[in-house]
C-alpha cells in the first residue's frame, strides 16, 4: 500500500469530522437545513450532501457559474456583515472586516489571474470552496488563516512606506483640489464682474436714450 494513502485517510476522515460538527452547530445554513428536514423528513446531512453535489455540478457545466460563485462569495458575508455593524460586540465586526480583506486581496490576484484560468472546468468550483473556507463559522476559516500568516506580515512589513505614499497622495490631492477651487472661483468672480459691467453699459445708454437699434428683418424675395 503505498505511503500516502493513511495520510489521506486520515484527511479523510478529518474533514469529516470538521462538517459533521459544522451540521451539529447552529447557524443560518444549518437553521434552512433543519427546516428543510422538518418539511421533506430527510436527514440534513443527506440533504447538504445533495445541495453541495448540485451546486458542485452546476459550477462544472451551468450557465452564469462566475455569477453563482460570486454571490455565493458575497451575499452570506453581506448579511452578517450588516448584522455585525448593527450588534453591540467588537469580535464580529474584525471577524468580517477580516474576510473583506482577503476578500479583496483575492479580487485584486484574480483579476489578472482570471484570464488564464476562467477556461479551467474546474476553476469555479474551486473558487467557490477557497470562499466557503474562507468564510466558514470556525476558527479555522480562511480568511483568519490568510489573513494572520499572509496579509498581516506583508502589512506590517510595508506599513510606514505604505503610510508615506498615502499621505503623500493626500497632500497631492488635497493641493490638486484647492487650485481648481481657486481657479473656479476666480473664473466665476471675473465673469460675474463683466455681466455687472455690460448690465450697467446696457442701463446707462437706456437712460441717455441710446436704445440699441433693432434688428433688421428678413426680406422676403
Amino acid at each position: 500500500m503505498s505511503p500516502y494513502f493513511p495520510g489521506m485517510f486520515a484527511l479523510f476522515n478529518k474533514l469529516k469530522e470538521r462538517a459533521e460538527k459544522f451540521l451539529n452547530e447552529k447557524n443560518f445554513v444549518t437553521d434552512c437545513l433543519s427546516k428543510v428536514e422538518e418539511w421533506t423528513g430527510i436527514n440534513k446531512k443527506y440533504l447538504a450532501i445533495g445541495a453541495t453535489s448540485l451546486t458542485g455540478l452546476y459550477l462544472v457545466y451551468g450557465y452564469g457559474a462566475a455569477l453563482m460563485c460570486n454571490l455565493i462569495g458575497f451575499v452570506y458575508p453581506a448579511y452578517y456583515s450588516i448584522k455585525a455593524i448593527e450588534s453591540p460586540e467588537k469580535d464580529d465586526d474584525t471577524k468580517w472586516l477580516t474576510y473583506w480583506v482577503v476578500y479583496g486581496v483575492f479580487s485584486l490576484g484574480e483579476f489578472f489571474s482570471d484570464i488564464f484560468l476562467y477556461w479551467f472546468p474546474f476553476y469555479y468550483v474551486c473558487k467557490c470552496l477557497f470562499l466557503l473556507w474562507c468564510m466558514a463559522p470556525v476558527a479555522w476559516n480562511g480568511s483568519q488563516v490568510l489573513y494572520r500568516r499572509v496579509v498581516r506580515p506583508i502589512f506590517l512589513r510595508h506599513e510606514a512606506t505604505v503610510d508615506n505614499m498615502v499621505n503623500d497622495l493626500s497632500g497631492k490631492a488635497m493641493s490638486a483640489a484647492e487650485n481648481v477651487t481657486r481657479e473656479v472661483l476666480h473664473t466665476l468672480a471675473k465673469n460675474k464682474v463683466h455681466t455687472m459691467d455690460a448690465v450697467r453699459r446696457t442701463m446707462e445708454g437706456t437712460s441717455k436714450g441710446q436704445l440699441p437699434e433693432p434688428s433688421p428683418e428678413p426680406s422676403i424675395d
